[in-house]
């Protein structure tokens, strides 16, 4: 397809399970229409069944397959966002942007979301991750650019940038000079 998106809100279906919200998004993919969904075809089964075993695959490689019967619902929160990640690739995009994806997240959490990501990424994934966990964002990012009031002031690696002033003063803030 093209992009897919995480939302800094999780933004799930509650009352489906963790395997059937991963489901939903194969749907963008299949070539059935409503009436062939309904009348069951030969096609519709195939898909159906390539779905679930995607979507199957892709609880695997993030990490949550233990929870496939589970309601999104019920999920811990680390899980539920894990899932949205899960649900988010399985759209299969070329570009994958993750909007605050550790808001909330304890220290081990946002270790296990490193390597979750680090993981999509070495698969082929373009990655856009907006998140204000600088630590995390230099653990894992090949290029990091840095927008103050909208405007760029850093695009480089991560060792540069935050060694750059113009971002040092953005985010730490510069002394008053005290004479």
């Amino acid at each position: 397809m093209g992009i897919a998106r995480t939302f800094q809100n999780i933004r799930l279906f509650g009352d489906m399970t963790t395997l059937e919200n991963v489901i939903t998004a194969s749907d963008v993919r299949n070539k059935v229409g409503l009436i062939g969904s309904i009348l069951g075809t030969p096609r519709s089964r195939r898909e159906e069944k390539a779905s679930v075993a995607k979507a199957h695959e892709i609880l695997k490689f993030i990490g949550i397959d233990e929870y496939a019967d589970r309601l999104a619902k019920n999920l811990p929160y680390g899980v539920q966002r894990r899932l949205e990640i899960a649900r988010a690739l399985g759209t299969e995009p070329k570009i994958l942007l993750l909007d605050e994806p550790a808001a909330g997240f304890n220290p081990q959490e946002k270790v296990e979301l490193a390597v979750t990501i680090k993981k999509i990424r070495d698969a082929g994934y373009t990655i856009l991750l907006i998140e204000h966990d600088m630590s995390l964002i230099m653990g894992i990012s090949d290029r990091v650019a840095v927008l103050d009031f909208g405007q760029k002031i850093a695009d480089d690696l991560p060792s540069v940038v935050q060694n750059n002033p113009q971002v040092i003063a953005a985010y730490l803030g510069v002394p008053e000079d005290a004479s």
